[in-house]
């Protein structure tokens, strides 16, 4: 059925008075949508799933980029114990490395078993109950803001060595770096996958290439490389160590080392976010994971062993002879000068990319943390506020949060990488061991129940992989608790309590509050009698309408109430209520010590106490203004006496406004996009006039 040209014509008009109201943007609403981009209907939150090559780089970044700063914990703890303990260090990379194969080959059998993606949380919650499932919570939400703050401190001081500007601005650096992540990640998934795609993969091939280089230089052309710290001369810390102190230095390296598997988890809570087919897709993400980060880990610490290599723990006091003003640079700039040597555009190029997946490295909290966040707050644990999605179907409130945590721990640890450190990977390997206890139940419950030698064989197969897992990173978790906790793990054990207990009150107080919501089979008991009091502060338009918007809800009892602070004031108003003769009484409250909202609840209560069955509604006069500084100038009275008797049993509140003339010119349009974040369905335009009836615009044809 085609309409006639008049309707045409109107919807012509309506749709040019949208692209006026579309250009006629407030500066605030301008700048967002410049730095997140046009909302997302919901129904394209399809088209925001990630394809591997893309999954890697947005999950896998922080495991991969570990490799920039965990041989770096490596040599300076083994450094405490003089340039001759350096032999041992790949040999500890060795034993790093099998635990990295291990935890791999552990979650590739949970993301198959559970590809909902509460990762950790959801197969400990599951399978060991809701106190292991929050405490695993509460763990990997300390882990992953230590992971931003963490990385983009590494990456700072990689850029640091570098441009020395940087280095001393590195606080500063950081927190803007953590900014731009935060701006990247309110646009989506798939804006940040994409952003961050090429650096990942610049960073892949410029550190193999770079190790490749290396081991091709020293063990096939015979090159006498020598690292810029190779002549130094460096004293030990501890001069005299027991072998029982050497054994707890070997096993605080090796707890350093494992610095390198944080990350691993990101995958398995993000397999909501791969593309069909999920599990299998996020299973071969994390064996391309494992096998780069294990590659460009070893890789690394046999070139710094090659070129003799030396990082200390404490420049200033460790080396006691070298070149004048000597600035200990990181393992991977060092490595970088001597294969490509001083100066070079590859070594700058290596410094920037290192220092660049550093910055991205913490992408891959800010996919896990915002996930994990909403999983917790739709079992209540958390605020629902971390539950609901933004324009761009991102966790925005998730994101938030995590950025602003992450930018106070980089403020109070001033960006140190080593002070960090030790607060880091507590909570991943609680949650890693938690985890496989659980998968280890999880295969014990279906092998109960499963008939068929196949599928037995290979969930056997499967659970000997956790079982093997968890004995590992339990062994790990222990390492770690014994030789950092004094160095500031207990920082982080603390946090994880902290949250635990306020996470256990926010799920007590929603199940209060939905018991006390929740429906009876009583009938509810409707009022006695309704009495209404309307506020009156002048005799003016607001209170003149809010009088008589009161009369026509037809109260058993009605009556006007204002309160006497100053008596001339409140002679002026009686005066003009009887000159006008309004049909209403008008009760005076006296107010000695001038206070408006006390008086007025005291009556309210009065009113109401005869009967507890009565019902008071009061009627508040109100302004509406159109701009943000006018509400600061008006209805600040109303608001507190509102908020007073919100909280009084039996007394309804009922706001009567009264638009001023600047909230005429308010763009109504905009203003109901920000309440519910979705596009207007159309513009309030005044319909056009209608034109002469003539044959043509009347004629409709079916």
């Amino acid at each position: 059925m085609r309409l006639p040209s008049a309707v045409a014509g109107a919807g012509y008009e309506v749709e040019k008075a949208a692209v006026r109201l579309a250009v006629v943007a407030s500066t605030t609403s301008l700048a967002k949508r410049i730095l997140l981009g046009r909302p997302f209907r919901s129904d394209k939150l399809q088209h925001t799933l990630l394809p591997k090559r893309i999954a890697l780089p947005v999950f896998a970044s922080d495991a991969l980029s570990s490799v920039a700063y965990a041989p770096d914990e490596i040599l300076l703890t083994l450094s405490i114990a003089g340039a001759g303990a350096f032999w041992i260090s790949p040999w500890i990379t060795l034993a790093v490395a099998v635990v990295m194969v291990t935890v791999v080959a552990s979650y590739r059998q949970n993301v198959h078993a559970y590809p909902s993606g509460g990762g950790d949380y959801e197969v400990a919650t599951v399978n060991l109950g809701p106190r292991a499932g929050l405490g695993v919570g509460s763990a990997l939400l300390v882990d992953y803001i230590l992971t931003v703050a963490v990385s983009t401190s590494a990456g700072v001081n990689n850029l640091g060595s570098v441009v020395p500007f940087v280095a001393e601005h590195k606080v500063a650096f950081a927190i803007g770096a953590i900014a731009l992540l935060t701006a990247l990640n309110l646009r989506g998934l798939r804006e940040s996958g994409t952003a961050f795609a090429i650096p990942t993969y610049a960073f892949i091939i410029v550190i193999v290439g770079m190790i490749l280089t290396g081991l091709f230089r020293v063990f096939v052309l015979g090159d006498d490389l020598l690292a810029p710290s190779a002549g130094l001369v460096i004293t030990a810390e501890e001069d005299h160590l027991t072998s029982f102190g050497f054994a707890y230095l070997l096993l605080r390296t090796f707890s350093s080392g494992c610095a390198a598997l944080t990350g691993v988890e990101a995958i398995s809570n993000g397999v909501p976010a791969f593309k069909p087919p999920k599990s299998r897709n996020a299973a071969t993400t994390l064996m391309l994971l494992g096998g780069l980060s294990i590659i460009m880990l070893v890789g690394i610490v046999l070139l710094a062993r090659a070129t003799k290599l030396q990082y200390v723990e404490d420049p200033t006091m460790q080396i006691i002879s070298g070149p004048a003003n000597y600035v200990q640079k990181t393992v991977t700039a060092q490595l970088a000068e001597t294969i490509f040597g001083p100066g070079s555009v590859l070594l700058y190029l290596v410094g920037a990319v290192t220092a660049l997946i550093l910055f991205l490295a913490a992408n891959t909290a800010f996919n896990g943390f915002p996930v994990l966040g909403s999983i917790l707050a739709q079992d209540r644990y958390l605020p629902r506020q971390l539950h609901t999605r933004g324009d761009r179907l991102a966790f925005s409130n998730g994101i938030i949060f995590l950025a602003i945590a992450a930018m106070i721990l980089v403020a109070a640890f001033q960006a140190e990488t080593t002070r960090l450190i030790q607060l880091y990977i507590v909570g991943v390997f609680v949650s890693f061991t938690l985890s496989q206890g659980g998968m280890i139940r999880h295969w014990n419950r279906l092998l109960r129940i499963q008939r068929d030698p196949e599928r037995r064989r290979r969930m056997i197969r499967s659970r000997a992989i956790n079982a093997f897992g968890m004995g590992l990173t339990g062994a790990v978790l222990i390492i770690v608790l014994i030789t950092k906790f004094l160095l500031g793990a207990w920082i982080a054990i603390a946090a994880m309590i902290v949250i635990y207990g306020l996470m256990l009150a926010i799920r007590k107080h929603y199940t209060r509050v939905a018991q006390e919501l929740q429906p009876t089979d009583e009938r509810p008991v409707l009022p006695s009698r309704n009495h209404a009091v309307v506020l009156v502060s002048k005799v003016h338009m607001p209170t003149l309408r809010a009088v008589a918007y009161a009369q026509a809800t037809r109260p058993d009892t009605l009556t006007a109430v204002t309160v006497n602070v100053d008596d001339k004031d409140t002679r002026a108003i009686q005066e003009e209520w009887e000159r006008r003769q309004i049909p209403v009484p008008l009760t005076v409250v006296d107010s000695p010590y001038r206070e408006i909202t006390g008086p007025i609840v005291d009556f309210v209560k009065g009113v109401r106490r005869g009967s507890p069955r009565d019902v008071v509604t009061v009627f508040v006069p109100e302004y509406v203004v159109g701009r943000w500084w006018e509400n600061l100038l008006h209805n600040q009275s109303a608001l507190r006496i509102k908020g007073r008797l919100l909280f009084e049993p039996g007394v309804m509140v009922t706001s009567v406004p009264w638009q001023l003339r600047s909230s005429q010119d308010r763009n109504l349009d905009r203003f109901d996009q920000s309440l519910t974040r979705v596009p207007a369905r159309g513009p309030r335009v005044r319909p056009p006039a209608e034109p002469p009836a003539t044959a043509e615009n009347t004629e409709t044809r079916t």
